[in-house]
């Protein structure tokens, strides 16, 4: 038990067991009092433990406060009682924290854990064990681990313990202008500030969809700063007058919550550029007092000069994150096309009208629309790589199209490849590389590559989406659920969560459940493919036959793919073959997950499917 404790330490989970007992304490008024108080409560089932009334007791607490997570520690299973719960076996663990055995426990706490308030970082460390206590020895090799409440889950940190000094979030800089249609300007400012810190490998900068979540202020440093798994905040606060700009920043050691650095610039519009990087030197400067991260003198790639482009480009970016609607899309490529006609060479604002083509064609545009928008996208993206080959967000954006827009598997790899190398502090660039990896078969990079962006991102629902969809394709189906719902807690509209808590509650043949998430999809085209199959399963033909129509009659080829699932499910395999040959000629994004789909699996051995496979380079 001591290297599990010790391995879920180091994973940043703060960890009570009772090796942490003295000798002679009240030892079971001391383990009620953690059994009531814990997060989690990890029983450790061996042919020891499985014969004890201690340890059952104590499983049957955290199974009646619905927080229990099990192991093998020698591949024995559970008593009567509890086989209903899997346990992972850890018979064969090495002792490594990032071992699928281990990473599979700390998903199993995070999951019980969600239910809960946000959870924090740990500040200080959790205390060493003192030496064997009575108790200890009497289950020499069996016993729990109760998980504190106060505590922080390994998908907050994944990567390491508690907050490390390195660690930066930068906060959105408060719009003192006067009109709030100038916050994009503030926020942009920001989010390049960030950028430029986050090129310094040496640090850990929280990701930008994290940090928003505290604009308002609400909470004091150290709060936030536990929140995010950070050591330090970067706040600041933007005035613009005319040609005029006054930029005040501070530092904050989040666990004092002192300010460590301050300073205000005040500029011309035509130097906003040189005060972007200035603020990024001085904290790093600032920080190379703790942890030695010295600031970078490389010129940020993909950027520009122009002002008007640069303005024009935070003006998109600003409507494109809304997500609203088709309407802010297009402003947001228009906003993009001013920033490359004011500068062409601006390869950030030419990266961006990629993605934004590619998100009107995926959402907005009918099957005989897609292939111009696609190769427009495709096309952009390459202009991106040729100017500023070494700008992770364009490798990121090329590798995208190509695989969303073109169903070219084979030739995305090298640019998302690349985009992992350039991007490792980027969680929308770990993110896409993790959904490739997931589709592609690249199982363990694709987990490495989102438990990364979590790290950085640990408020980000899109993260958590990306988990589960590695997971299910994986085939690990309990273990996406999890990671679907916390996407859900923290973005309660987000679609194709539910439909994806859908596919995983189906494939484990829990019908009545799957139907209700299907039913709270509000992806039409998911949740319809979701009740035409679960419908058809529980008996009701009339109701699937229903989905079925309205998924053809609503979006016509444009979900193909998903009526080569409905098909698939239906015994009809040459129906569903038939709509993969459609997919496949509008290039239906929808094909990229066919190598794992479980949907289709009925498909396999028939040779038009493998040849389909082999033609968009499935290995």
């Amino acid at each position: 038990m001591a290297p599990i404790a010790d391995a879920l330490t180091a994973a940043g989970i703060t960890v009570w067991w009772d090796a942490l007992i003295d000798s002679g304490a009240a030892f079971a008024k001391l383990i009620e009092t953690q059994l009531n108080s814990a997060s989690a409560v990890v029983v450790c089932w061996s042919a020891t433990s499985v014969e004890s009334d201690w340890v059952r007791d104590e499983a049957a607490h955290g199974r009646d406060r619905k927080c229990l997570v099990p192991i093998s520690i020698d591949g024995t299973q559970g008593p009567l009682g509890f086989r209903q719960y899997h346990a992972v076996d850890f018979s064969s663990w090495k002792g490594g924290v990032d071992e699928p055995q281990l990473q599979s426990l700390v998903r199993g706490i995070a999951g019980v854990h969600g239910s809960g308030d946000a959870p924090r970082h740990v500040i200080t460390p959790a205390p060493k064990p003192r030496g064997l206590s009575r108790r200890t020895m009497l289950l020499a090799g069996g016993g729990t681990v109760a998980v504190l409440a106060a505590g922080g889950i390994a998908w907050f940190n994944p990567f390491g313990g508690t907050a490390i000094r390195n660690s930066v979030a930068v906060l959105p800089f408060a719009n003192l202008s006067g009109d709030p249609a100038q916050a994009y300007f503030s926020d942009g400012l920001s989010e390049e500030v960030r950028a430029a810190l986050a090129r310094n490998k040496r640090l850990k900068v929280a990701a930008p969809t994290s940090s928003n979540k505290f604009r308002e202020r609400n909470e004091d440093a150290r709060t936030i700063a536990g929140k995010l798994g950070v050591a330090f905040l970067l706040d600041g606060s933007v005035r613009r007058a005319g040609n005029t700009v006054r930029i005040a920043a501070e530092l904050v050691d989040a666990a004092t919550g002192f300010s460590k650095w301050s300073q205000t610039f005040e500029r011309q519009m035509t130097d906003i550029f040189a005060v972007q990087s200035e603020i990024a030197r001085t904290v790093a400067e600032a920080l190379d007092i703790e942890v030695g991260a010295t600031s970078s003198s490389e010129k940020t790639p993909g950027g520009t000069t122009n002002v008007q482009a640069y303005e024009a480009y935070l003006r998109g970016r600003a409507a494109f994150e809304l997500s609203a609607d088709e309407a802010s899309d297009r402003d947001a490529l228009a906003q993009f096309e001013a920033a490359i006609a004011a500068d062409p060479n601006y390869a950030a604002a030419r990266a961006a009208r990629s993605r934004t083509l590619t998100a009107i064609a995926n959402q907005y545009t009918k099957a005989d629309k897609l292939r111009p928008l696609y190769d427009e996208a495709i096309a952009e993206a390459e202009r991106a790589v040729k100017l500023a080959p070494d700008f992770a967000d364009a490798q990121s954006a090329l590798g995208y199209t190509l695989f969303t827009g073109r169903l070219d598997v084979r030739g995305a790899r090298k640019p998302y490849e690349q985009s992992l190398s350039l991007g490792s502090g980027d969680a929308d660039v770990l993110t896409r590389y993790a959904f490739y990896g997931a589709r592609t078969g690249q199982f363990a990079a694709a987990r490495k590559a989102v438990d990364r962006a979590i790290s950085l991102d640990p408020l980000n629902p899109r993260a958590f989406r990306t988990l589960a969809a590695v997971l299910y394709a994986e085939h690990r189906y309990a273990e996406s659920i999890a990671p679907g719902q916390k996407a859900l807690s923290l973005n309660p509209k987000m679609g194709v969560a539910h439909a994806a808590i859908g596919d995983a509650l189906f494939a484990m043949g829990k019908l009545p459940e799957a139907l209700a998430a299907y039913k709270a999809e509000p992806s039409p085209s998911f949740a319809l493919a979701g009740l035409a199959i679960v419908q058809h399963k529980l008996g009701d033909e009339a109701a699937s036959q229903k989905a079925l129509k309205d998924l053809v009659d609503q979006f016509g080829d444009a979900a193909s793919y998903q009526q080569a699932q409905v098909f698939a499910q239906l015994g009809q395999t040459d129906a569903a073959l038939g709509a993969l040959d459609r997919a496949r000629k509008g290039r239906d994004g929808g094909l990229g997950y066919m190598r794992n789909d479980p949907m289709i699996d009925s498909l396999r051995k028939t040779p038009r499917f493998i040849a389909l496979l082999n033609e968009l380079g499935f290995e």
